[in-house]
């Protein structure tokens, strides 16, 4: 009987089953067998979900997203060849922890925009280089996305942003200096703007 089946039968101990997983996960990433792997990572602003690809991080959601939906959609989406793979997350929990202890301003993830396209792809291609501790505004990303007027629908672009910290539309304001609105909620946007030094 292999490891996979006595995790099925409860007969090994959590940490057995999760090496046993793990490996059943890197089998299947070696063996192309594995589109999507997925796993939970602890932040300051609670637990995070996030899904990468061959090509990079695909997803960050809060853990205010219903997990099981977002998975179904990333699935749907992406690839029903989804496995929860955490040791394929060391380097992304790292980047994250360094982040919020304030000792990285820059992450160096590669990303996969799949699952934006268009206007709203342009518009988060360009919020990804708003530097650390800096702000921009919606009409600003707009602009740079090549049509200045349409602020609403920058708004609504970061609104859907897959990859929040990461693709930092915390930095994104109104034109006035109001906040705006946040993915995550107005709470994690001043928290993440407090960190970078934006706000006091």
């Amino acid at each position: 009987m292999n490891e996979l089946e006595k995790m099925l039968r409860g007969e090994l101990a959590v940490d057995g089953a999760r090496a046993a997983a793990d490996r059943f996960a890197e089998r299947a990433a070696a063996e192309g067998l594995l589109d999507v792997a997925y796993a939970t990572v602890d932040s300051p602003l609670g637990k995070l979900l996030a899904a990468q690809t061959r090509r990079g991080l695909v997803e960050l959601a809060y853990e205010d997203r219903d997990a099981d939906a977002l998975l179904a959609e990333l699935s749907s989406k992406l690839s029903p060849r989804l496995l929860e793979a955490p040791a394929q997350f060391d380097d992304v929990r790292r980047q994250l922890e360094e982040y919020f202890e304030g000792r990285r301003t820059d992450f160096e993830l590669p990303i996969d925009w799949s699952l934006s396209q268009g206007f709203t792809q342009r518009i988060l291609q360009a919020t990804a280089k708003v530097p650390f501790g800096q702000l921009a505004t919606y009409r600003e990303m707009a602009t740079k996305a090549g049509n200045e007027r349409a602020v609403r629908a920058a708004g609504n672009a970061l609104g859907s942003n897959h990859i929040p910290i990461v693709v930092p539309c915390h930095r994104i304001i109104r034109t006035g200096g109001a906040l705006g609105g946040y993915t995550g909620g107005l709470e994690r946007k001043e928290f993440l703007l407090k960190l970078e030094g934006v706000l006091l």
